[in-house]
C-alpha cells in the first residue's frame, strides 16, 4: 500500500526500497518519444522534464528472462506485452508487503486458521502487493523514465517497449482495483469505519508524491527513503491488523520506528543509480554524502532500529522475543561486512537476497511479541 502497496522499500523491502482518490493527469507534458533517439544530460540539469532520453536498440546479450519477470536489473528485452505489464510491477518488489500484512495479521491476535480468515488475508495480500506495489512500482517507473534511460536504458518505457497510453492505463487499472479491494475489505470486516479503504487511500497518495513532481520526496533521500520504508512496513501491517482486529497507537509508534530500517533498506537501491541521480539532480543519500558515507548510513539505521526493537522488547518483560530479534539481527551484521560494506554498489543485490530474510523474520517476531 506503498506501498499499502506500500510502498516501501519496502521497503523496502529494498525497492525504490520498503504503498489520491483524484490525481493530477499523469501524462507528461510535452510529448517524449523514447525509441531511437540520443540526448545529452548536463550534470546541473535538475528539471527531468527537459531531458530527453532515448535506449539503445537491443538489450544487453546478458539479460535474463527470470530478471524479467520479476522487473529486476538485468532483464532481458522482451516483446510480450503482459509480461512486459508484469515486469512493471516488479513482482520481486511484493514480497515485503504480503509479509507486512501477515505480521499485521499476527499482531492482531486474532487470526484463525479456517477458510475465511485464510480467504481475507490473501485478499489483502492482493490487495497490498499485486494492485498498490505495482501501481506504486509503474507509476515510479513512469516519472523515472529519464532516470531509467540512463541507468537501466532497456526498460520497458524508456525502450518504448510499451506505449504511453498503455502505462497510463496500466497504472489506474491498478490503483482503481487496490482501493476498490479495501473496501471490499472493509465490508467483509464488519468495520464501521472503511479504515483499510483510507489506508489504501493515503498509502496511494504517498506513492504519488514520492514520484511525481511537484513534491518529488525521492529527490530528497532522507524523506523519500524513510517515506519508502514507512509505506513498506507499517502499512500492510496496519492492513492486516485492522482487517482482523484493532490498530492501536503503540503499535502505530513502533511500526514507525521500525521504518527506520526501512529508510536502510531504500538506500541500497539507490547505490545503482547514482549515475543517473546526480544527472539529474536527486539528492539521494549516495549523491549527496557519497558511497563511503552512504553505506555506514544504511547499514547504521538497519541495526540500530533493530537493536532498539529487541532492547523495547526485553523492558517490556519479552525477553526471549528480544533474543531472537537480535539472533537475527547478527547475521544481517556478518552480511554486511561481506558485501555491503564492502562494495554497494557490486553487492547491492546479493546482499539484499541474503540479509532481507532475517530483516522480515524479524517483523514477525515483533508482530508475535506485540499480540501477546
Amino acid at each position: 500500500m506503498a506501498s499499502v502497496l506500500y510502498a516501501a522499500s519496502s521497503v523496502a523491502a529494498s525497492c525504490r526500497n520498503p504503498s489520491c482518490c483524484r490525481f493530477p493527469r499523469l501524462s507528461s507534458t510535452s510529448s517524449v518519444t523514447f525509441a531511437r533517439r540520443r540526448f545529452a544530460v548536463r550534470a546541473a540539469e535538475t528539471d527531468t522534464n527537459e531531458v530527453k532520453p532515448t535506449a539503445p536498440d537491443k538489450a544487453p546479450a546478458e539479460g535474463s528472462s527470470i530478471n524479467q519477470l520479476l522487473g529486476i536489473k538485468g532483464a532481458s528485452k522482451e516483446t510480450n506485452k503482459w509480461k512486459i505489464r508484469l515486469q512493471l510491477t516488479k513482482p520481486v518488489t511484493w514480497a515485503p508487503l504480503v509479509w507486512g500484512v501477515v505480521c499485521g495479521a499476527a499482531a492482531s491476535g486474532n487470526f484463525h486458521w479456517n477458510v475465511e480468515d485464510v480467504a481475507k488475508s490473501i485478499v489483502c495480500m492482493i490487495m497490498s502487493g499485486p494492485c498498490l506495489t505495482g501501481y506504486t512500482q509503474t507509476i515510479n517507473d513512469w516519472y523515472d523514465r529519464e532516470i531509467d534511460a540512463i541507468n537501466e536504458p532497456y526498460r520497458p518505457i524508456p525502450s518504448g517497449a510499451i506505449s504511453e497510453s498503455e502505462v497510463i492505463t496500466q497504472i489506474w487499472v491498478l490503483l482503481l482495483g487496490g482501493l476498490g479491494i479495501g473496501g471490499l475489505l472493509d465490508v467483509w470486516a464488519g468495520h464501521d469505519f472503511p479504515i483499510i479503504f483510507y489506508l489504501a487511500v493515503g498509502g496511494s497518495l504517498l506513492s504519488y508524491i514520492y514520484s511525481a513532481p511537484p513534491l518529488k520526496l525521492k529527490q530528497n533521500g532522507w524523506i523519500g527513503n524513510f517515506a519508502l520504508g514507512s509505506s513498506y512496513i507499517s502499512l500492510p501491517w496496519w492492513a492486516g491488523q485492522a482487517l482482523f482486529g484493532t490498530l492501536t497507537l503503540d503499535v502505530v509508534v513502533l511500526t514507525l520506528l521500525y521504518s527506520i530500517a526501512g529508510l536502510g533498506i531504500a538506500i541500497v537501491n539507490d547505490f545503482k543509480s547514482i549515475e543517473g541521480d546526480r544527472a539529474l539532480g536527486l539528492q539521494s543519500l549516495p549523491v549527496a554524502f557519497g558511497v563511503d558515507a552512504a553505506k555506514w548510513i544504511c547499514v547504521g539505521s538497519i541495526d540500530i532500529t533493530q537493536l532498539s526493537v529487541a532492547g523495547y522488547l526485553a523492558a517490556s518483560g519479552k525477553l526471549y522475543y528480544a533474543l531472537a530479534l537480535l539472533g537475527l539481527t547478527i547475521p544481517q551484521v556478518v552480511l554486511q561486512f561481506q558485501y555491503l560494506l564492502k562494495d554497494p554498489i557490486k553487492y547491492d543485490v546479493k546482499y539484499q537476497a541474503s540479509a532481507q530474510p532475517f530483516l522480515v523474520l524479524g517483523l514477525l517476531v515483533t508482530a508475535l511479541a506485540t499480540s501477546h
